[in-house]
Formats: C-alpha cells, sequence, structure tokens
C-alpha cells in the first residue's frame, strides 16, 4: 500500500459513503464509527442523515453517511441529498460502497459519482458473497478500468477496513480525480462540448460543478441541477433544439440514451473484470431456495405473520423476568428516597411529588425497557438478515391487489419502531398519492411507545397468553391501515398505482455489534422519552391531581378528576368510562408511553401495583377494548408534527387526528358491544 504523502494539512478527513440500499453501507458505517455517531436531519428536508468519527493514524475522520441511493438523478429527496452533499460540499473523499456479486447493476452509481469529479474510493463490499457463487473479479484490472481504487472488503466481518482506512488517507492527501470518461456517440458528445463551451463563457455558472457533468445534466434535463443555475435562455434554447433533433434520431428521450450508454460501458468494463464460473441457472444458490418457501405466493403472508409472532413470544418470555427486577429496584429507590426526604423533614407534598409523581410515574415507563429493547433486538435481526425486504416483497403482491403502493409497507414495518420514522419514510415513494396515503395510515402501526399499555393491561388479565393478545393488536393495525389505504385511495387519492420494484439482498448472518447498534439507535429514544417528555408530562399530572388546594391526592375532585370526569361518558360505550381512563388517553396523545405513566401518578403505585389495582378494577374485555383504542386514536404530538412538515399542510394533519380518533372510538366499542352480546364481558 502506497505511504501517505502530505501535501497539504489534513489532520481532518471529511468523507461520504455512498451505494446502493442493501450495499452493506449502513453496516460499513456501523463498523467504521462504532458508537461514535448521531443522526439527525439534513436541512431543509426530513431524510436522515447519520455522521460518525474515528481515528486513524494522525488523521480524524468524519463519516457521512449519505442516503442509500441507486443514482444521483435526484427524482426523490434521498437522491437529491446525495448529489448535492457530494456536488457542493466536495467531502474529501466519497467511498462508493458497491456490492461486489451485483457489479452491473451498482457501478451505475459509481459513474455517476466519476462524472461528478468525485475523489471516488470504491469499496468492493460483500466479497464473501461473490466467492459463494463463484465469481472471480480481478481487482486491479477493476480499478485501472474506473480510473480509481478498488479495495475489497467484508464490512459484517470487519475485513478489509484498514486496508480502505489506509486509502482513505492516501486518497484524501493525494487526490485521484479519475479520468475515465463514458463516450455517449459523436452526436452527443458534439452537443456536450457545445454547451461545456457556452457555460464556460458565462463565467461562474459552473464554478461549483465539474464542468462536463453539469453538461450531462443539462442535456438529461435534471430539473434539480438546472434550477440551482442560471442558465442563459440561449444556451436552453440550444439545448432544447438539439434534444429534440437526438430524441428523433434515436426515438427515445435523452435520459435514457445516455443511461443506456452508461449501462453500456459499464458491460464492457464488468466482461473485462469478473468471471463467473457457474450461472445461477446452473445452480440455484441457498438465497433463492429459502425464497422459493418464504415468499412463495400462499405461504409468504402465513410466514410473515409466524415470524412476527414468534418475535412477540420471545420479547415476553425474556423480558417479563427483567420487569420485575427493574420494578424491585424503582420500589426500592421510592422507598429509599421517601424515607430520606421525611428524615430531613420534607413536606408531605415534596415527598408526594417525588416518590408518587416522578419516582413511581417514570418508573412506571422504565420498566418496561427490557421489552422495547428486545423488540427491536429481534426487528434488527429480521432486518439484518434480510428478511423484511422479503415480507415488504410478499406485501406487494397483496397490496397492489387492493390497488395500493408495496411500497408502502416499508414505512409500515417501521413504525413498528416509531411513527415519526415512519412517516419520513414515506419521502422513497415518488407517486404523491401513494405519499399521501402512507403518511395517513402509518399511525396505525402499533408503535413501541404503546407496549408498555399492552403489556400493562395483558399482565393484568392474559399473562397466559400475552405474545397472542399483542400479536392480534399488531395485526390488527396491519389490518386497519390497508382498509384505510383502499378507502382513502377510492374517495380522496384518486388514481393509478404507480408499479414497485424490490431489490431482495441476500441473507446474511446478522452480527452482534450491527445488531445491538441498530437496537440502541431506535431503543435510546424511547429512554430519552422518560427522562425529557414523560417527566415534565408526570410533574404536570401530579400538580393536577394535587390542586385544587385541600382535595384529596389523584381524587374526582381534584383538577385532574374534573378533567376526566368530563370526557369520561364519551368512553362509556367501550368499557371505559372511568375518568382515570379518560385522562390516560387525554395525556397519552403527547406521548403514549405517558398512559401507563398517567395512571401511575393517579394510583400512586409501581407498575407491579398498578397492574394489580387495573386486575382489580377494570374487566378483560374493557382493557383489550382500551388497547384498541391506545392502538388507533390520535398520533403522538411528535408524529403530528411530522405529518404536517411531510405534507407542509396542517389541514392534513387533522385530518390524521379527527379520523383516527372517530376510528378508534368506533372500533373500542364495536369490540366492546360486540363481546358483551357474545357473552365475554
Amino acid at each position: 500500500m502506497e505511504a501517505v504523502k502530505s501535501i497539504r494539512d489534513v489532520s481532518k478527513i471529511v468523507i461520504a459513503l455512498a451505494g446502493n440500499p442493501n450495499s452493506g453501507k449502513t453496516t460499513m458505517f456501523n463498523e467504521l464509527t462504532g458508537a461514535r455517531q448521531h443522526v439527525g436531519n439534513w436541512p431543509g428536508v426530513t431524510v436522515e442523515k447519520k455522521e460518525g468519527m474515528y481515528h486513524y493514524q494522525d488523521f480524524q475522520v468524519q463519516v457521512v453517511d449519505l442516503p442509500g441511493t441507486y443514482s444521483l438523478s435526484a427524482y426523490s429527496e434521498d437522491e437529491a441529498v446525495a448529489r448535492d452533499y457530494i456536488a457542493l460540499e466536495k467531502p474529501d473523499v466519497v467511498v462508493n460502497i458497491v456490492d461486489a456479486a451485483n457489479l452491473d447493476r451498482n457501478l451505475y452509481l459509481t459513474m455517476q459519482l466519476i462524472e461528478m469529479g468525485a475523489n471516488v474510493v470504491v469499496a468492493l463490499n460483500m466479497y464473501d458473497e461473490a466467492q459463494k457463487r463463484n465469481i472471480e473479479i480481478n481487482i486491479e484490472q477493476l480499478a485501472k478500468l474506473l480510473g480509481v481504487p478498488v479495495i475489497p472488503t467484508i464490512s459484517v466481518k470487519g475485513k478489509g477496513l484498514k486496508e480502505l482506512s489506509q486509502q482513505i488517507t492516501v486518497s484524501a492527501n493525494n487526490p485521484n480525480k479519475s479520468r475515465i470518461r463514458i463516450d455517449y456517440g459523436k452526436e452527443i458528445e458534439e452537443v456536450l462540448r457545445e454547451i461545456q463551451e457556452k457555460i464556460s463563457a458565462c463565467g461562474g455558472i459552473a464554478e461549483n460543478f465539474n464542468l462536463r457533468w453539469l453538461a450531462v445534466k443539462i442535456l438529461e434535463g435534471d430539473e434539480g441541477v438546472t434550477k440551482s443555475v442560471q442558465l442563459p435562455d440561449e444556451l436552453m434554447k440550444m439545448r432544447n433544439n438539439a434534444v429534440q433533433k437526438l430524441e428523433a434520431m434515436w426515438g427515445d428521450d435523452m435520459e435514457s440514451v445516455m443511461a443506456e450508454r452508461r449501462y453500456g460501458f459499464i458491460g464492457g468494463v464488468t466482461r473485462e473484470v469478473v468471471t463467473r464460473h457457474r450461472s445461477v441457472e446452473e445452480k440455484m444458490s441457498l438465497s433463492d431456495k429459502i425464497d422459493g418457501i418464504v415468499t412463495n405466493r400462499f405461504l409468504g403472508i402465513p410466514i410473515f405473520l409466524a415470524a412476527m409472532w414468534v418475535v412477540f413470544q420471545f420479547t415476553f418470555a425474556l423480558g417479563d423476568p427483567m420487569i420485575g427486577w427493574i420494578e424491585g429496584l424503582f420500589e426500592w429507590f421510592g422507598g429509599l428516597v421517601g424515607t430520606g426526604l421525611d428524615r430531613i423533614g420534607a413536606s408531605e407534598m415534596i415527598i408526594s411529588l417525588v416518590v408518587d409523581g416522578v419516582i413511581n410515574g417514570i418508573g412506571s415507563v422504565l420498566v418496561f425497557v427490557p421489552n422495547i429493547f428486545l423488540l427491536f433486538f429481534a426487528i434488527s435481526i429480521l432486518e439484518d438478515s434480510g428478511y423484511m425486504a422479503r415480507a415488504a416483497y410478499i406485501m406487494d403482491r397483496f397490496m397492489h391487489s387492493l390497488g395500493l403502493h408495496g411500497k408502502s409497507f416499508i414505512p409500515m414495518i417501521i413504525g413498528f419502531g416509531c411513527s415519526v420514522p415512519a412517516i419520513m419514510a414515506t419521502r422513497t415513494l415518488e407517486n404523491k398519492r401513494d405519499r399521501m396515503i402512507t403518511i395517513l395510515i402509518s399511525p396505525l402501526m402499533s408503535c413501541s411507545a404503546r407496549l408498555p399499555v399492552y403489556i400493562l393491561f395483558v399482565s393484568a388479565f392474559f399473562s397466559a397468553n400475552q405474545g397472542l393478545v399483542i400479536f392480534s393488536l399488531y395485526f390488527l393495525g396491519i389490518v386497519l391501515a390497508i382498509i384505510m389505504g383502499v378507502l382513502f385511495k377510492k374517495f380522496l387519492f384518486k388514481g393509478e398505482t404507480s408499479h414497485f420494484v424490490m431489490e431482495l439482498p441476500p441473507y446474511r448472518i446478522p452480527t452482534l455489534k450491527s445488531t445491538l447498534i441498530h437496537m440502541w439507535e431506535r431503543g435510546s429514544s424511547y429512554i430519552r422519552k422518560a427522562g425529557t417528555i414523560i417527566f415534565a408530562v408526570v410533574v404536570l399530572i401530579w400538580v393536577l391531581s394535587s390542586l385544587p388546594a385541600g382535595v384529596e391526592y389523584a381524587s374526582q375532585e381534584s383538577w385532574l378528576g374534573q378533567i376526566g370526569s368530563f370526557t369520561a361518558p364519551v368512553f362509556k360505550p367501550a368499557g371505559f368510562g372511568t375518568w382515570d381512563a379518560s385522562v390516560a388517553l387525554i395525556f397519552g396523545i403527547l406521548a403514549k408511553e405517558v398512559v401507563v405513566a398517567t395512571l401511575a401518578v393517579i394510583h400512586g403505585v409501581g407498575e407491579e401495583a398498578l397492574t394489580q389495582v387495573i386486575a382489580n378494577t377494570w374487566t378483560p374485555l374493557a382493557a383489550y377494548a382500551f388497547m384498541v383504542m391506545t392502538l388507533i386514536y390520535i398520533p403522538c404530538a411528535a408524529a403530528i408534527g411530522a405529518i404536517k412538515r411531510e405534507t407542509n399542510s396542517w389541514k392534513w394533519a387533522g385530518f390524521a387526528v379527527l379520523y383516527t380518533l372517530i376510528l378508534g372510538w368506533l372500533m373500542a366499542v364495536l369490540v366492546y358491544q360486540g363481546g358483551s352480546l357474545l357473552g365475554f364481558n
């Protein structure tokens, strides 16, 4: 490996990770940065921004994980963010993660990066997958034909990352812009040269862009690029006339013609460097054999439902014992703090605030941390193994039969964790109609914040069948989301459903490190919420339970009791027309976990005692109806805000609040009244 020759002060290197979905980019990011990463949003858009740091030799390397994308044509926010960051921010190195077993498809993005003039290093990832398929790649020849360094890696095992880090430092200090360029043919090349000349004559237009790449984008008609630079009318008129002639000559649109030339170049490269010792037809891979079962027309959906059932059984089998330990810890801590405050002469009101309000309120939420983390751990295994992509694939066929977009199921799956990223994930849907429908139905999925409510009530009434009962609620959310999607399509968003092309990644054995990082990324937000939103809410609930002065704490005469008594009759037909249940639902709008915290503060007990209180004052049928209401009614405040941001309209955010409230009430009443008629009460 070439030694690092510093020709400029690069104590800090900024690199961008770019690659197709399922190329191992996220695993590469996690392996490089470990826990030294943070997540936010790109300025002005809802696309998730992940950044991390690592040190190599004397260099501090900042890693920017760009959204996974197949191209840089900017048809979606993901593509626009990736393209604009590389073109305008100009990171020191762009590490292009390429799936070694699928060079033909992955190199399309590589060629676009090279055309942009980026300082590219190719990480030929999942190299072991290519070897398993008896695909031999001449790495030296590939690097020569692309004009950029190529490093074989297996990110899931951490192999090749040292060599990659070394090459990154070399390329950062000695930028190697590839001189390889695609020949688009005599006619197109003449037009490109003319566009480049006119851009150069204008002065200042192309100062932020590679000149040839800008000419290619202008000729393709990339609106994102043409809007970002002030192009003279004379140039656009010349471009339009040239495009009209070229499209008439080729019988196809300009962008397709140029894409064909890129794929032609890529095909030539792969023929030179790839040797396949046997074809897929000659020997079916293990991945294909498994897919023959799990994506089967008849077996696919039952297998998916069975997998989710196993996830919930796993969550409760391991999580329940830990709930008891944490509950005991908070009970001991509350008693210790209460005794300590009493010894120093604190008033009963202060002791009540700290013990009944803060410790019991927050403790009632934090005791469910084991279940939340175990749920995310199991879902991360399904995602990292490649199975969740199959779940979206098998649901595509079913959803398309209903006139819905199969890709909508991906945000729905994300909604098992949190509704906010699920709503944000709809940006991958190109069709606005499909996007709006998916945004409106995503809150119907059971997010992790609802899980504490489910656990509390199933522990009180359905302890023998906890996994099955909670599975039924998750399944109900999916069914209702699909039904509402069909209704929205028929009455609110009429039009044709666009097609969904789903890439199925190869099956992989998830690594413990990657799974734990994914689990922590999602689960830690639950803990942060307990220390911020839930803390503030439990204090507010305690105050409302203690006022006006002189009333019995958390009685019906307190301000909290008065609020609940006013709204409770609305929920009487659903079987839970008590003021405490009503108040819990009201405050649950702020965050669904607050439903449990509210009940804990009102009754002044921890989770274990609260379970006993629920068992003594509720019926199993009313409890199930309450869980159904919690599943459906009004998205949390953060989700409402996400809907507003994504739709850019308070009207649709208000519509989501209204329809989910009505639907939740109707379903809860249907469950309770129907169950009563059948003798389940």
